[in-house]
């Protein structure tokens, strides 16, 4: 499936979950934290790097959670928004591996996040060989996505709240996306862990 395409992982988890007042990062959900289960989703997979974006109460975080064969890096500018996460990221990626072809994006409160959803990411992007291939779901596109090479310096540069979508009002290109179901539950408030915890027992 992935031919000699050299991909990496960037998990994004620098948030400071304002407004659920604690780390939504370390939310449990059928055993294990919301992080632990995206670290865990892609330790599965044969990545060429492997790296964790923390920022707010990063050392709380750090404690909880498992992280052994990612390489982390510390946003000290988390409050700016998602957008100096990704571009740290994708910076300290390049560091490590400079040939990189591939970048799959994923975040750390996305509890229905597979293995199988992430290997038909990959194997889209690299099938269609477009810039971008974007999850979809309720009618939205979003992260989990990948991005190839010739994005990397569009998301170096992304500033502020500026999120991965940004690039798709800036330029016009073609882009693949991948049906996810329950993508777009995540968990922001107390009511999204009220829920997820009914989620749980079903």
């Amino acid at each position: 499936m992935r031919e000699n395409a050299k991909i990496g992982v960037i998990i994004l988890a620098a948030g400071s979950s304002s407004r659920l007042g604690y780390p939504k990062q370390i939310v449990e959900f059928r055993g294990k934290s919301l992080l632990q289960h995206s670290i865990e989703v892609a330790k599965s997979l044969k990545f060429d790097t492997r790296i964790l974006v923390l920022g707010a109460k990063a050392k709380e975080i750090e404690k909880k959670i498992d992280c052994r064969n990612f390489d982390i890096v510390y946003n000290q500018n988390w409050e700016e928004g998602i957008g100096t996460s990704i571009s740290k990221g994708i910076s300290e990626a390049l560091k490590i591996k400079n040939d990189l072809n591939h970048i799959l994006m994923l975040l750390s409160d996305q509890p229905f996040i597979t293995k199988e959803k992430i290997q038909e990411l990959i194997r889209v992007q690299l099938n269609t060989n477009k810039p971008a291939t974007f999850s979809k779901y309720a009618n939205n596109i979003g992260v989990p996505a990948i991005f190839s090479r010739q994005l990397f310096s569009n998301l170096k540069n992304l500033k502020g709240d500026q999120g991965a979508k940004k690039l798709l009002f800036d330029k016009i290109f073609e882009y693949g996306t991948v049906k996810f179901e329950n993508g777009n539950f995540d968990v922001d408030t107390a009511v999204d862990v009220a829920l997820l915890k009914q989620m749980e027992e079903e």
